[in-house]
């Protein structure tokens, strides 16, 4: 006979059981689906399950950043789904990159994490402010994961202050030189191409594409993290970087640039925190049904049943906001506004989600059989990164009072 800790071994055992669990859609939210969006959910579900769910533990125990999943995900359709397929991209709607971007941190936050910033930092801003031969030579390869990019904005004394940049560049009449550093960016040590934020002389910031081998550009790698240890994250490093003058976003420039691009990123988050929300809930009720404690199930007592209840209840709430948000994205109607409440919510309510199903598992919970402290060292980063929660929190005070907090 098994003792109790053999029998939560065996258990654990039976990783693949989440494969039996389809999302709860209390509120029928599928039917408010096309059969395209269905299609591409599942087809991003079935990338996850074979290419990231069976290696994630031992990639995230290592510290590992698989680079082999960039050319994966390229060929799957995952970077730039949105982006006109004449560019590589997909033609999608924002509903369909919701979706895509919700299954893929089921898997796990960092492999999102590099999908979102390849898709809604790199990819979008070089289409929504790039000239035509800059969309031609970067987007193709972004998307078909060719190249991998990194968005640099935030620096080591401005971070939810990005006005404060202190990253520069001059004009030197045939180019720029650009000095300075960024850090915490997802991608860097391996990307080909860094869509880097500075001032001008002027004060202007302006948008440069830094390109992996101009001299004096160096991408260290930043070690001893606890979170998001699958993805790969650095520095940006500038020391007279060169940059030739055909490198310079020509569409836009400003905070409000490097903002909206940050708005989209945003937006993928609000979906993608809750697929982690998900795969904590429905390793939760799952565990909870088969564990046997004072001889009957621990899903049958009603505290269990009270966490159970009140995950399923800000899961289906939370799907809801992205569902509605996806419509205005696709009309052209989401305001920075409206995108900061889905991201603070939804990766508020994914944490929690997190750390009840964490108490549901008991010990287990904590160990790498199972995804949830995974989750969770992840969603610290979430809760912090492309805006933190109090930020976040002031941008919907200011839209609610008219009163800027900020100043």
């Amino acid at each position: 006979m098994s003792t109790p800790i053999n029998a939560e071994k065996d258990f654990a055992n039976k990783r693949n059981f989440i494969d039996d669990f389809e999302a709860p859609d209390f509120y029928q939210i599928d039917d408010l689906l096309t059969d395209e969006h269905k299609i591409i959910r599942s087809s991003a579900r079935d990338f996850v399950k074979k290419e990231i769910t069976p290696y994630i533990e031992s990639w995230a125990e290592e510290n590992h950043f698989p680079l082999e999943i960039v050319k994966k995900m390229g060929d799957h359709g995952i970077f730039g789904p949105t982006i006109p397929p004449e560019y590589g991209g997909g033609g999608l709607d924002y509903t369909s990159y919701g979706l895509i971007m919700q299954e893929i941190e089921r898997g796990d936050s960092g492999m999102r994490s590099t999908a979102s910033v390849q898709g809604s930092l790199v990819m979008f801003p070089i289409y929504a402010f790039g000239s035509e031969e800059q969309k031609k030579k970067f987007l193709p390869k972004l998307a078909s994961g060719e190249f991998l990019g990194c968005f640099g904005l935030t620096e080591p004394n401005h971070g939810s202050n990005p006005a404060g940049m202190e990253t520069k560049i001059s004009d030197q009449g045939d180019h720029y030189l650009l000095n300075g550093a960024k850090m915490w960016i997802s991608n860097s040590p391996h990307a080909d191409v860094a869509v880097v934020w500075a001032k001008n002389e002027d004060k202007r910031i302006k948008g440069v594409l830094v390109e992996r081998g101009m001299e004096g550009f160096t991408t260290p790698k930043t070690t001893g993290k606890w979170s998001l240890r699958a993805s790969a994250t650095g520095e940006l490093v500038f020391n007279n970087v060169k940059i030739p003058k055909e490198n310079v976003l020509p569409g836009k420039d400003g905070l409000g640039a490097p903002l909206a691009c940050l708005d989209s990123a945003r937006y993928g988050i609000a979906w993608g925190s809750i697929g982690a929300a998900m795969d904590c809930f429905e390793t939760a009720r799952k565990y909870a049904k088969e564990r046997i404690q004072f001889g009957k199930p621990i899903g049958s007592f009603q505290l269990v049943q009270k966490k159970l209840a009140e995950m399923f209840t800000e899961i289906t709430k939370a799907q809801l906001l992205n569902f509605r948000l996806g419509q205005l994205k696709d009309q052209g109607k989401a305001t920075s506004q409206q995108i900061s409440m889905a991201k603070r919510n939804n990766v508020e309510v994914a944490l929690n989600i997190a750390r009840e199903s964490r108490q549901i598992l008991g010990g287990m919970g904590i160990t790498g059989d199972f995804p949830i402290m995974r989750h969770m060292m992840n969603l610290e980063s979430v809760i912090t990164y492309e805006g933190t929660h109090d930020i976040h929190l002031l941008i919907l005070g200011k839209e609610i009072t008219g009163l800027d907090a900020f100043v």
